[in-house]
Parts: structure tokens; C-alpha cells; sequence
């Protein structure tokens, strides 16, 4: 009598690992006073896509991903460093 061993196959052809991360939303009073303009500003500047899309949370509800407006905020830092004679 031949003794067979089951084992288990770890999927690793095809796996996928996914990193999790924590996502911050932030509203539009939020989104304001971190970048220091008024709304029609935030509207406009989405409209030319200059800034991040906000996401719809309901029907009457958006947010902007946090990680996004960060990003947007040390792009125009890095910009305004990077200039020749700013030393601000």
C-alpha cells in the first residue's frame, strides 16, 4: 500500500500581492486652507487640469485624496525653489 502525501500548491505563477494602504480623503474646506485659495480658484484650476480631480462620495459630497493634494502642494514648492534669484 503506496502512502500518498497531499500538499498544498502555494500560488506563486500568478499571485498578486497588493500593498495596503491608508487613504485620507479631505474636503473642500480642508483642500482650501492647505493650498491657500478661494474656491472659484480650486474650480478653475480643476477645470484646466492643474489639480487633482475630487472624488464623489455621494450626491451632493466629493473629497480629494489627501496623498494627491500633498503631491500637488510639493510640486509648486519644488517649482518655486527651484527658480533662479528665489531664495523664499
Amino acid at each position: 500500500m503506496q502512502n500518498h502525501k497531499r500538499t498544498k500548491r502555494m500560488a506563486t505563477k500568478n499571485s498578486v500581492s497588493i500593498k495596503c494602504e491608508k487613504i485620507q480623503l479631505l474636503r473642500r474646506s480642508e483642500v482650501l486652507a492647505r493650498c491657500a485659495f478661494s474656491n472659484s480658484t480650486l474650480h478653475r484650476l480643476i477645470k484646466r487640469g492643474e489639480f487633482p480631480k475630487p472624488i464623489k462620495l455621494g450626491s451632493r459630497a466629493v473629497a480629494w485624496i489627501e496623498s494627491e493634494v500633498n503631491g500637488w502642494i510639493r510640486q509648486r514648492v519644488e517649482e518655486a525653489r527651484g527658480k533662479a534669484g528665489n531664495k523664499y
